[in-house]
């Protein structure tokens, strides 16, 4: 056998894992959840709502399906100065009040955050990879995290556009104009 020869047995090997991980990175074993389905597990639906449910302000304020996610809502909107009404209302939209829901387009999350890795690695910007400085996957799927940075980053298009209208038109899908910022915004003025 040659140099070469010798050389393509473990290069095919290697390729092979390469494929696989990069497989496992554009299809993550997660499989993605309708955000109008229930919660896979009752302990989900139920832990954090134990946790910190009492201490919220007004639970009944909230739908039944983020309630649980008062107390997290609160604080961080508190911290970012956003109406927490308005982050429950995108977080219904976004994830129905579920942390372990990852959208057809890779959004990951109750906030459906767009991460660095996963099917989002793929898109491609005019300097590169869109998501490239975003979180990982795994560090959205942990709910503090995927709220804190999907408020800030709600807080930085407010600021950034003087709407909310425009901050959610930037937030939410880009092919679908206001709509998505106008369904938010008519589940907050209802609550």
């Amino acid at each position: 056998m040659t140099g070469t020869q010798k050389a393509i047995i473990p290069g095919i090997l290697c390729c092979s894992l390469l494929l696989f991980f990069l497989n496992r990175l554009v299809n993550p074993p997660i499989e993605a959840i309708a955000a109008t389905e229930a919660p896979a597990t009752a302990e989900s639906s139920v832990a954090p709502m134990e946790a910190g449910a009492e201490s919220c302000g007004n639970p009944s304020r909230y739908p039944d399906a983020v309630r649980q996610w008062c107390m997290l809502i609160e604080t961080t909107s508190a911290k970012y100065e956003i109406d927490p009404l308005l982050i429950a209302a995108v977080m219904l939209v976004e994830s129905g009040g579920q942390p372990e829901v990852i959208s057809h387009s890779g959004a990951v999350g109750l906030m459906q955050v767009m991460p660095r890795d996963g099917i989002a690695s793929t898109f491609q910007c005019i300097n590169g990879p869109c998501f490239a400085s975003r979180p990982s996957i795994a560090e959205l799927m942990d709910p503090e995290f995927n709220v804190d940075y999907g408020v800030r980053m709600l807080s930085g298009l407010i600021s950034k556009t003087g709407s909310p209208r425009e901050a959610l038109k930037s937030y939410g899908p880009y092919d679908v104009g206001y709509d998505y910022a106008d369904k938010v915004l008519a589940i907050y003025g209802n609550l």
